[in-house]
């Protein structure tokens, strides 16, 4: 049985590092900083609302940018790694450390749009030279190379959590912290981003070997689809958490419980997929997930004790996708052989973003047709709507999900 664990010399621990350090900018961006201002400066929740839209419009359209950029400079990627981690830590010293010098509404747009595209520039960066750092891990570098990396990923965002917390919401310290990490984290990947990039082809054709490649295609719809149900439960589990169960006050340890499951689970996903395979055991962490969105739609009011044994359930499954898909996509365009890996993790990023941004878009609307009123004693009707699109509605795109990997061909070697 071969053992997933970092040896000597690897350097698997850096990556896990440069991981953490970027989900960790994932916690304030999507839900801190907009109630902070909403608290510090008065600003109306429209006002912010249709800002943040903008700037979740903008983040996705401009992945496959980004992508395509992360090519052209792949010669001097250590140096503009260093300026995207310089400009994520700037931008969170400005959103939380910094009074606005023009208005706050301009500030956070501002400061954000830095924030979304140094993590969306660094994201695709990290996840093309992962390929090449895989290819010298042996057989199952990419697998072993995802545990740890998204190991690392989901215990930045736990961190995260746990200091915004002991800070007492003293978001200007967590900033000064966040950038110390920032520097650390690009100083120890300093040597990672030597090796070149297979050269891709020319101009927008770089994007040609994800698209034109059957089996890649239809791993990006995979992400998108099984990506929906995610984006569907966090979009809703506050009014969840707050309505369908009565529990407030537990969101935070909820939350807490629901990432250091899936975090604790990767190891353990990418180990047994060494020795399964990946397919067979990714259909098996999107089979536990199902199970978890049944047992969710049977919840009531109280029922808390169960739902957070469902959230260590559906973290786990959360591991499995994290792991072992980009483990996947990562090991077919490796196999064609043709470049253009930072532009097909751009399109990557891009279909992953997509499902939050049609969640945002479509559920809450939805949400509200049926009646429902946040914060309020909502019918049984409307709270029985809550539980259909909560529970419901991702256990039927998770079981797409697995009807479109079950006939895709996944390569093991």
């Amino acid at each position: 049985m071969t053992v997933v664990v970092a040896r000597a010399g690897d350097g698997l621990a850096r990556w896990s590092l440069f991981a953490a350090m970027i989900a960790a900018a994932g916690l304030p961006i999507y839900i801190h900083a907009p109630k902070a201002y909403v608290d510090q400066y008065g600003i109306g929740l429209a006002a912010l609302g249709g800002v943040l839209g903008l700037l979740r419009a903008f983040d996705v359209v401009q992945d496959p940018i980004l992508g395509w950029l992360a090519e052209r400079g792949r010669a001097r990627q250590g140096l503009w790694v260093a300026v995207a981690g310089g400009v994520m830590a700037l931008s969170m010293l400005g959103l939380f450390a910094v009074t606005p010098p023009v208005a706050p509404l301009w500030w956070f747009a501002i400061t954000l749009a830095g924030l979304f595209s140094a993590f969306s520039y660094l994201t695709i960066v990290f996840y093309a030279h992962g390929i090449a750092k895989a290819a010298t891990l042996g057989p199952t570098g990419h697998l072993r190379l995802a545990g740890w990396r998204e190991a690392g990923a989901l215990l930045g965002v736990c961190v995260a959590a746990v200091a915004l917390a002991g800070f007492g919401n003293a978001f200007a310290a967590f900033a000064v912290g966040f950038a110390g990490l920032v520097a650390l984290a690009v100083w120890a990947m300093r040597g990672e981003w030597r090796g070149e990039l297979r050269l891709p082809p020319a101009g927008l054709a770089v994007f040609r070997p994800a698209l034109a490649d059957p089996v890649a295609r239809r791993l990006l719809l995979l992400s998108l689809l099984n990506g929906a149900p995610v984006a569907v439960t966090s979009t809703l589990f506050l009014f969840f958490v707050e309505s369908r169960l009565g529990a407030v006050g537990a969101e935070g340890p909820l939350l807490l419980l629901f990432f250091l499951s899936a975090a604790l689970s990767t190891l353990v996903w990418s180990r047994w997929a060494t020795r399964f395979g990946a397919k067979p055991v990714l259909l098996a962490g999107m089979g536990l997930a199902v199970v978890a969105f049944l047992w969710a739609a049977l919840l009531g009011a109280g029922d808390t004790l169960a739902f957070a044994v469902i959230c260590a359930a559906s973290g786990a499954a959360l591991g499995a996708d994290m792991v072992l898909l980009p483990a996947i996509f990562a090991r077919r365009m490796a196999g064609l052989a043709q470049g253009g890996e930072a532009a097909a993790f751009g399109l990557w990023s891009f279909v992953s973003k997509a499902s939050l941004a049609l969640a945002a878009v479509t559920l809450l609307p939805g949400l509200q047709a049926m009646g429902f009123v946040p914060g309020a004693a909502n019918d049984d009707a409307a709270l029985w709507g809550l539980t259909v699109l909560y529970a419901l509605l991702p256990c039927a795109l998770k079981l797409l999900a697995i009807g479109l990997l079950a006939v895709t061909p996944v390569p093991e070697g």
